[in-house]
């Protein structure tokens, strides 16, 4: 993969190991299919979902990940494939996960370190 360049408000985060990239629409209330079996879309806005995962860091680069993600809302600069082009949008975090492995004494590393960002 490339170098994919993500900031957090204003701090370069390390190079994810995975980058996925996801659209979302959302609907009106009224949406949803009716009598005449047709579904009615009613699309009143589009947000955007990228799933990130960073593989074997050590215990000091998972710490600033996790930091970095961790206010309830944040400025992240990346690339969006839409647009084309770097993009600063605001985001909230799901939940994170970042199962540890040992692989010998003084080598503490997380397997990964996994969660989506989705657009406020």
């Amino acid at each position: 993969m490339a170098e994919i360049m993500i900031t957090v408000d204003g701090v370069e985060m390390p190079c994810p190991s995975s980058f996925q990239w996801g659209l979302q629409d959302i609907s009106a209330s009224e949406s949803g299919r009716t009598d005449d079996t047709i579904m009615h879309k009613n699309r009143i806005g589009q947000k955007r979902k990228i799933s990130l995962q960073w593989n074997g860091k050590d215990w000091k680069t998972t710490s600033k990940i996790l930091k970095a993600f961790n206010p309830q809302y944040i400025q992240v600069k990346y690339p969006d494939m839409m647009s084309g082009a770097y993009e600063t949008r605001t985001f909230y975090v799901g939940d994170r996960t970042a199962p540890v492995k040992w692989w010998w004494i003084g080598n503490q590393r997380t397997e990964s370190i996994s969660f989506d960002i989705i657009e406020r």
